[in-house]
């Protein structure tokens, strides 16, 4: 038993040394958008498009911030009303009223559901067709839940124009204020960055593609040339597959040596600053928010299913046991290598930890948080196979997806 429980062991630290120096240096937390701000060069038109399906309690603060951004180039903000029955509307129109900017603001009641399509989308669909009329360069697609930087804006386009980018998305500062929050949402951080790492999403000739549905900022002709949102219309998790669209599609350069790029241009990274406002106080608010989509971003496959069932405990319980195992049964050589490789997790794991300001010791808590990500894993395909799969805001949609 001893030989099987080591060789186990040592197979997991191998895992661990080849994420650490193989997986895109996903462990790092250096692709930010607030590190090395390039300066506009240009002054492109924007346009925000914000999907709002009962956001009454939020709306304020992040439309606030919207109208807010210091961008000095053309700026409309569309807010789609997806047919909300808290006055989440109402709310909108008198934040723009508060802040002077009424004529920046375009509020557009959403229509009914067509089939075949999320509600998100069709709302972001919408706010598409009413802001084409100011015939965009970039649209901003954003959540009613994000609370923007004032320069956020600024910061995106600047990004976009400066490195010919079709697409640059960050992923906003989570709320991490309470113990699950404090618990959970790094470690949610840590699992995206490891299953897309940016490094490699930045690297155009890597296919890696992945970008946070809460600050998106796509160029027009780069969202025309895919096909429009329709062409996403079923996603459930439509950020990353909006970001592998693009970085498929074929674009146009601005280097007369090479009009045509193989593919398109996208970049993902963190923000410092613009901050998501959507509370997760409780074990339960978390576990809804993963078990929505984590069947999903398995393809509704079985198989990956198992492969997740039998990974996540060899990659991440694996350590902490044989430290434990090891010391009852007085074989130090199997204590020495879970000690290892949980110091390993735990050094790949410390950067998020850094970045969220929690405290350092929660860095050696990774093999339980995995053990929980899992339990949800297994609550998103039994809903899945119960027919509650992908519920958000009172819909629930069918397994379909273009993942």
């Amino acid at each position: 038993m001893g030989v099987i429980v080591l060789g186990l062991m040592l197979l997991s630290l191998t895992i661990w040394l080849g994420l650490l120096c193989f997986w895109g240096q996903f462990w790092r937390v250096d692709q930010q958008l607030e590190i090395g701000e390039t300066q506009l060069k240009s002054l492109p038109v924007v346009c925000a498009v914000v999907p709002a399906r009962n956001e009454a309690d939020l709306i304020s603060t992040s439309l606030r911030s919207l109208l807010l951004q210091d961008y000095p180039g053309s700026f409309n903000v569309f807010l789609v009303d997806d047919r909300s029955t808290d006055r989440t509307a109402n709310f909108a129109e008198g934040v723009a009223h508060a802040v002077g900017k009424p004529q920046q603001l375009h509020i557009i009641s959403g229509v009914s559901l067509p089939p075949g399509w999320s509600g998100k989308l069709w709302a972001v669909e919408q706010g598409i067709n009413s802001a084409s009329l100011f015939a965009p360069d970039y649209f901003l697609l954003t959540d009613a839940d994000i609370e923007h930087d004032p320069g956020n804006l600024r910061r995106l386009v600047a990004k976009a124009v400066e490195e010919d980018l079709d697409l640059v998305s960050v992923m906003v500062r989570l709320r991490c204020e309470s113990f699950w929050e404090k618990l959970l949402i790094p470690a949610f951080v840590f699992f995206f960055q490891k299953l897309y790492p940016f490094r490699w999403v930045n690297n155009p000739n890597n296919p890696t593609a992945a970008a946070a549905g809460g600050s998106i900022l796509i160029a027009r002709e780069a969202l025309e040339r895919i096909g429009g949102i329709q062409v996403i219309r079923q996603a459930l998790i439509d950020d990353c597959v909006l970001a592998q669209a693009v970085k498929k599609s074929r674009g146009v350069g601005d280097n007369t040596t090479c009009p045509i790029r193989s593919q398109g241009r996208i970049w993902l990274g963190l923000s410092t600053l613009t901050c998501s406002l959507r509370p997760y106080d409780s074990l339960a608010t978390i576990w809804d928010m993963v078990a929505r989509t984590a069947y999903t971003q398995l393809n509704y496959s079985p198989l990956l299913l198992v492969g997740t069932l039998v990974g996540m405990p060899l990659i991440y319980l694996a350590p902490p046991l044989c430290v434990i195992l090891g010391a009852v049964w007085s074989n130090w050589a199997i204590a020495f290598t879970g000690l290892l490789g949980w110091l390993l997790m735990s050094l790949a794991y410390y950067p998020t930890i850094r970045f969220y300001k929690c405290s350092p010791w929660l860095a050696f808590s990774l093999p339980a948080i995995a053990f929980l990500y899992t339990l949800m894993t297994i609550d998103s395909a039994l809903r899945h196979w119960q027919g509650r799969g992908g519920a958000w805001k009172g819909r629930v949609y069918p397994s379909s997806d273009n993942l």
